[in-house]
């Protein structure tokens, strides 16, 4: 087995709440990072989109509050990456929460930190979309699958609340 934690993908949905549930099944007391993967920039994006309105003359959003909106949306990442540890560390995972800014799709950042962390394996919690909706927006669970360089451990979701 590879030296490096377990890799978890996490955004605070039922489904990767399950999916860190029956991580800390098969794997406690491993290590693990609890991944949040966030989109730096996005409000950048915005600033230089003017925005209507109702009616009103178009208005764009200005860089100083582009950073700020920016700033927010990571410590956001930062703080749900640090419950999802917490909840880690509460099953029996030696957890450590990771927010990264994404540079390509959320997949591909999963598979960067798993290859640079030389992760033992990669868990992710799938939300069950299928047929038409996944082939148009893209899968995250299946873009894992096909370039992960570790085991990947694919949780779907049961669509039960957490105990």
């Amino acid at each position: 087995m590879r030296a490096g934690p377990v890799v978890i993908g996490y955004d605070g949905t039922p489904p990767s709440e399950q999916a860190l549930r029956e991580a800390a099944e098969l794997f406690a007391p491993r290590r693990v990072l609890v991944v949040v993967v966030w989109e730096a920039g996005r409000a950048f994006e915005l600033a230089e989109m003017p925005i209507r309105v109702l009616e009103t003359p178009p208005t764009a959003l200005d860089v100083r509050t582009a950073f700020e909106v920016d700033k927010a949306m990571y410590e956001a990442a930062e703080r749900l990456a640090g419950r999802g540890a917490a909840l880690a560390q509460d099953l029996g995972l030696d957890a450590e929460g990771l927010a990264v800014a994404d540079d390509m799709t959320v997949a591909d950042t999963l598979v960067r930190l798993a290859r640079e962390f030389d992760a033992a394996a990669l868990v992710v919690g799938s939300h069950g979309h299928g047929g038409l909706r996944e082939a148009l927006l893209g899968s995250t669970s299946r873009g894992v699958v096909k370039h992960a360089p570790c085991p990947v451990v694919l949780v779907r979701w049961d669509g039960k609340p957490p105990d």
